[in-house]
C-alpha cells in the first residue's frame, strides 16, 4: 500500500507529520510512503529517515513535471499536508487539484478549504493538519476498503475535478 506525497518539501508542508506517521507503521511492511520532490525541509527529512531506521520512507527527489501524473496513478493514495496555520485553511493547494486529476484517492492531512474539497468530492479522507495519529488511522481505512471502493473514490475526486477545475474547452 504506499502512499505518494509529490512536491515541495518544505516548512509550510509539515513533512514533519510524514516522518511521525511513517515511524509510527515502521512494522506495517505492506504500507510504504513515497515522496518525490524536493524543498527546504528535504535533506533534514532524509537525514531523519536514515537516524530513525525507517525502511518504509522513501525520498526520491525530483522528477520532471510531464512524468508526474503517471507516477501518481501508480500510488494507492496520495497525500497532501500542510502546516495548522490560519493562513493555509484559506487556500486550496494547487496539489489538491493535481491529485482530483489522477483519479487516485487522496488523504488529506490540512485543514480548511483543502480538506473541504477532498471531503466534499468523496475523493478521500481528511484528517486534522499536523496529526501523525490521525493520518495513520487514515492509511488503515483506505487501506482496508476494497479496491472498488478506492477506485470509486478516486473516480469520483476525477469527476470533481472535471467539474469545478478544469477549465479547458
Amino acid at each position: 500500500f504506499s502512499i505518494l506525497f509529490a512536491g515541495n518539501t518544505g516548512t509550510a508542508q509539515a513533512v514533519e507529520v510524514i516522518l511521525e506517521a511513517a515511524d509510527l507503521l515502521r512494522d506495517e511492511a505492506s504500507v510504504q510512503f513515497v515522496v518525490l520532490g524536493r524543498g527546504s525541509r528535504w535533506k533534514w527529512m532524509k537525514e531523519q529517515a536514515s537516524n530513525r531506521g525507517l525502511k518504509n520512507l522513501h525520498l526520491e527527489g525530483q522528477f520532471p513535471s510531464e512524468i508526474m501524473p503517471g507516477l501518481m496513478r501508480k500510488a494507492s493514495a496520495l497525500l497532501v499536508t500542510l502546516a495548522d496555520d490560519e493562513i493555509f485553511t484559506l487556500t486550496i493547494p494547487s496539489k489538491v487539484q493535481a491529485y482530483l486529476a489522477t483519479g487516485v484517492p487522496i488523504i488529506a492531512c490540512l485543514n480548511g478549504e483543502g480538506a473541504r474539497i477532498v471531503t466534499e468530492a468523496g475523493a478521500g479522507l481528511a484528517v486534522p493538519a499536523q496529526n501523525a495519529k490521525a493520518l495513520v488511522s487514515a492509511v488503515y481505512e483506505l487501506r482496508a476498503m476494497s479496491e472498488g471502493e478506492r477506485k470509486a473514490m478516486g473516480e469520483r475526486g476525477r469527476a470533481y475535478f472535471k467539474e469545478h477545475f478544469d477549465h479547458d474547452l
